[in-house]
């Protein structure tokens, strides 16, 4: 059950790593599903564009990629790469601080684990509802 956070190509301390696991898992248990190895990647914009064209073929930029490597049912298992400087850009383009659009994104990947998808109207907006859930959430459990 192991939820592990690291950088690549830029430097980035996520605050309150310990309740950000709670959270995540809790996340997790409320779907119906129990984190066996989640693995966060924090980058920069380049190097996530990257990923998306070597291993998506998509020539933009995005501020997360999902990759799920869940063999069992019930089980979540993947590595999420989330672009902090899109984060950033995100978070001021929209008015709202960039620890809740970190936030935002980092449950963004999970619901995708959780077979949450976004690619058309219908399930962008159960995803945008699923994120406020986990949003409210997160803030509901802290100290």
């Amino acid at each position: 059950m192991a939820i592990n956070f690291f950088e690549e190509d830029i430097q980035f301390k996520l605050p309150q790593k310990n309740l950000t696991k709670r959270w995540l898992r809790e996340i997790a248990k409320k779907e119906g599903f129990v984190i066996a190895d989640l693995n966060y990647i924090f980058c920069s914009d380049e190097y996530l564009y990257q990923i998306n064209l070597d291993y998506l073929d998509h020539d933009t930029y995005t501020d997360i990629i999902t990759f799920d490597n869940s063999e069992e049912q019930d089980t979540l298992e993947g590595d999420i790469f989330v672009s902090i400087e899109r984060i950033r850009d995100n978070a001021k383009d929209q008015n709202v601080d960039s620890h809740k659009e970190t936030i935002r994104v980092i449950s963004h990947g999970l619901l995708h684990l959780c077979g949450y998808k976004d690619k058309t109207k219908e399930e962008a907006k159960l995803m945008r509802e699923k994120e406020d859930e986990a949003i409210s959430l997160f803030f509901s459990t802290q100290p």
